[in-house]
């Protein structure tokens, strides 16, 4: 991970918005951003790697995140990653291929989220998310 001053504000912000929050195994939520993070090679994709579920998943805003003073980059690849649940799952992955920084972020989202040794039990909710995760996969074109 790159520690820049965009990078550590973004640090900040993911853990104190994904303060409280667990995944399914009731493992602190705020790892999965970190170990995306973890993986980009640039300031711009770590930072948007930390922000990529604070829009959705949380009370902040792509306002606030301009107001914080992050880049229109980074900006537009976590509002493009910010799922509204009124546009189908696919038309959103297509709008997400077309941004090079949100594809690559959205595909290591997408491989971490598939990763079935961090479930507890592969139930058929399991096996409905590995579908629709491998699905996505081919549409990003990976």
């Amino acid at each position: 991970m790159i520690y820049t001053n965009a990078t550590k504000k973004a640090l900040k912000l993911c853990y104190k918005a994904h303060m409280g929050q667990y995944d399914y195994n009731d493992i602190p939520y705020v790892f999965h951003p970190l170990h995306i993070a973890e993986q980009m090679q640039d300031e711009d994709s770590t930072v948007v790697a930390l922000l990529h579920d604070v829009v959705e998943d949380t009370d902040y805003t792509i306002d606030d995140l301009i107001e914080m003073g992050f880049n229109s980059r980074v900006i537009e690849a976590v509002r493009l990653l910010t799922h509204d649940n009124d546009v189908p799952y696919l038309d959103y992955l297509e709008d997400i291929k077309k941004n090079s920084l949100a594809k690559t972020v959205k595909i290591a989202d997408i491989l971490h989220n598939a990763d079935q040794t961090r479930l507890d039990v592969i139930d058929d909710k399991a096996v409905y998310w590995a579908e629709k995760y491998k699905k996505a996969l081919e549409v990003l074109g990976n």
